[in-house]
């Protein structure tokens, strides 16, 4: 290290960077909006009901902390013993586990999984607590979780179902407090997988397998769902040979952000594990039809996020391969012993795709949409481009042109700005003979493009699979 040179100022961590306050930052926050809405701007509203902040600190964990205390001298977040997960190479896991995974195949969002396994969890160590002590009891109950794409929070969900299983075990009275660690096997999910652009799903397992370890997975299968077993096994290789993340036992540990999801979703779990004890326990819930009925509700709200392009598929909703004609993978088989119906989000559009792709082989064409622009050149392209990408989801053919006369489209598209669409479609309607639509949704001309012949509208507000399969139906593609 080279001599410290006489009279020279030596950095100081605590003087030259002191602690920034919290109103400091928000007070900067709030001059960066420049009178736009806080909450709506940068708040986060998650499927389970939380509010994400934009930033967490030590003074945000205070209050959660209060809800859902850990066990003294416990640590329910390490894998086990603290070794690293062990590689599944299919999804025989053992007979007798709470299939959470289930929850997730079903449309449950995080606090359901955790929520409703728990109780699960929980009348399966009663019944065997009649039978033998707790502290064996315990180390019979194994869970199976499916991690999806939603990285952080899959994440905080399976730190926060140690937390909860640490909790409810303890509550059993066991002298021995190791056997409130829980046992988690992790699978990645199929809820988000689509047989079209397949590739996709390589990158989707690649982030689930990163929250699985990351989270505590003590085993984990990657599913190759239209890609090549060895592919799998070349993701877990990556993490644990490159990227060493078998060498840490609780690598979020410490995250304000992570720590305060983690807690956030095992109080909320919590509290709907009370709500189902309250009911009579999870048996009495499943057959009520209770449990079915609150997936039913998520499942539907999900799709609709999908359907209307709030939440993206990529390759499925947005940015498609309009080359891909037909699916170049299958779905591998639902699960048999599942009490819920299985669901893909991508399944809506993939019927879209191969209804087009059975017109193809009838007619010998794909249905032809012709993007013309016209005009600013700004409004132009962004609004060709939204429009590629939405009739790209449905496998139509698609040309983009400034001209129309000789086009053989089935369908044009104007896309221009607003000011200039008026003139733009009294002059195409009145020469062709096929439908016309507007890219964008001008409220202040709607009634008069209509009154020139325009037939609908596309915009960021329209649903994609009810607009694409109505013009399906009216180009003649029939189901």
């Amino acid at each position: 290290m080279p001599e410290e040179t006489a009279g020279a100022e030596i950095l100081s961590l605590g003087r030259d960077f002191p602690p920034v306050p919290t109103p400091a930052w928000e007070a900067a926050i709030q001059k960066d909006l420049k009178g736009a809405d806080y909450e709506k701007k940068l708040v986060w509203r998650t499927d389970e009901g939380l509010a994400v902040r934009p930033y967490y600190r030590r003074e945000n964990l205070a209050g959660l902390e209060a809800q859902m205390q850990p066990l003294p001298g416990q640590f329910p977040f390490v894998r086990g013993s603290g070794d690293p997960w062990q590689s599944r190479e299919d999804a025989a896991f053992p007979a007798n586990a709470i299939r959470a995974d289930h929850l997730h195949e079903s449309g449950g969002h995080a606090v359901q999984e955790l929520g409703y396994a728990l109780a699960e969890g929980v009348g399966r160590l009663a019944a065997l607590t009649a039978s033998m002590p707790v502290e064996k009891a315990a180390r019979q109950v194994e869970f199976v979780y499916a991690i999806g794409s939603n990285y952080f929070f899959e994440i905080a969900k399976l730190r926060a179902a140690r937390m909860l299983w640490a909790q409810a075990v303890a509550a059993f009275g066991p002298a021995d407090l190791a056997c409130c660690r829980a046992r988690i096997h992790v699978r990645t999910s199929r809820f988000n997988k689509s047989l079209y652009d397949c590739y996709t799903n390589l990158l989707r397992v690649t982030t689930e397998a990163m929250s699985g370890v990351i989270g505590g997975a003590d085993t984990l299968y990657i599913e190759p769902f239209g890609f090549s077993p060895h592919l799998a096994q070349g993701v877990e290789r990556v993490l644990r040979e490159e990227s060493h993340l078998d060498a840490v036992a609780d690598p979020a540990g410490g995250s304000y952000y992570i720590e305060a999801l983690t807690d956030a979703l095992a109080a909320q779990a919590w509290k709907l594990f009370q709500a189902v004890e309250a009911e009579g326990g999870y048996s009495r819930a499943l057959a009520t039809g209770s449990i079915e009925k609150a997936l039913e509700e998520t499942r539907a709200a999900r799709r609709k996020a999908v359907s209307s392009r709030r939440r993206t598929l990529v390759g499925v909703n947005n940015f498609p391969n309009v080359n891909e004609k037909t699916p170049e993978c299958e779905a591998p088989l639902p699960a048999a012993d599942s009490a819920f119906a299985s669901v893909r989000l991508a399944e809506p559009f993939e019927r879209i795709r191969r209804r087009s792709t059975a017109y193809a082989a009838a007619a010998g064409r794909y249905p032809k949409v012709l993007l013309l622009k016209r005009g600013d050149l700004k409004m132009r392209m962004a609004r060709a481009n939204f429009c590629f990408n939405f009739f790209g989801c449905a496998g139509f053919d698609i040309v983009e042109s400034e001209e129309y006369a000789g086009s053989d489209a089935d369908l044009i598209i104007l896309c221009s700005s607003d000011p200039e669409y008026t003139a733009f479609a009294k002059e195409v309607c009145a020469a062709v003979s096929v439908p016309v639509l507007v890219a964008g949704n001008p409220k202040d001309q709607i009634e008069a493009l209509k009154t020139s012949g325009v037939q609908g509208f596309i915009h960021i507000g329209s649903d994609a699979v009810q607009t694409l399969t109505e013009w399906q139906t009216r180009l003649g593609v029939k189901e």
